[in-house]
């Protein structure tokens, strides 16, 4: 093999890689909008995380805030409702597991699906876990919880599906009290 013929081989080479760089770069500028389209936009990331103050809440009563496009009830509740939670066996619960982004991989205790060591603070998501509906709230049902009038599901004090079609308890959000007034979600 000739100096020349070496020379030829490595040009050729370079060429190639050069010719694949390229078209890698050129492939990666025509996705990337196309990716980058799939992220949220400026006005959902502003709303990831809300704050609400909950200093007008009495004990006994709930609210209902809109987070991500969806309902969240935040509950104040009484001792009784809290006691009715906590006396219920996890046997009895047809799902045993929480959905609860603050104690992930937990029993769906009360004690786990409050806010609050007290019991007193519930937050949830306010959307049925069978078709999306918003159920009824104030002791509704017939386990003093919450109500899906559009199939019949029951819900619990502490927000456990105990009746009807729901498969899963409702959801717990991301939250957390920054103040005795005021709480973050997200």
């Amino acid at each position: 093999m000739s100096h020349a013929e070496d020379h030829e081989g490595t040009r050729r080479d370079f060429l190639y890689y050069a010719a694949g760089g390229a078209g890698v770069v050129a492939t990666g500028a025509a996705v990337w909008p196309l990716v980058n389209q799939m992220n949220p936009s400026a006005d959902v990331q502003a709303l990831s995380s809300i704050r609400v103050d909950v200093s007008g809440v009495e004990i006994g009563t709930q609210i209902t805030v809109k987070w991500l496009g969806k309902p969240v009830f935040i509950r104040r509740r009484t001792e009784e409702e809290i006691n009715w939670g906590r006396e219920v066996p996890l046997e009895d619960l047809p799902d045993q597991n929480d959905r609860n982004e603050n104690k992930p991989n937990l029993p769906a205790t009360d004690e786990n699906r409050t806010l609050d060591e007290a019991g007193e603070w519930l937050v949830m998501m306010g959307v049925c876990t069978h078709l999306g509906c918003v159920p009824l709230g104030d002791g509704a049902g017939d386990f003093h919880g919450w109500f899906c009038p559009c199939h019949g599901s029951h819900y619990d004090t502490a927000g456990r599906i105990r009746k009807g079609p729901a498969p899963e308890n409702l959801h717990i959000p991301v939250a957390e009290f920054l103040d005795e007034t005021t709480i973050k979600l997200g």
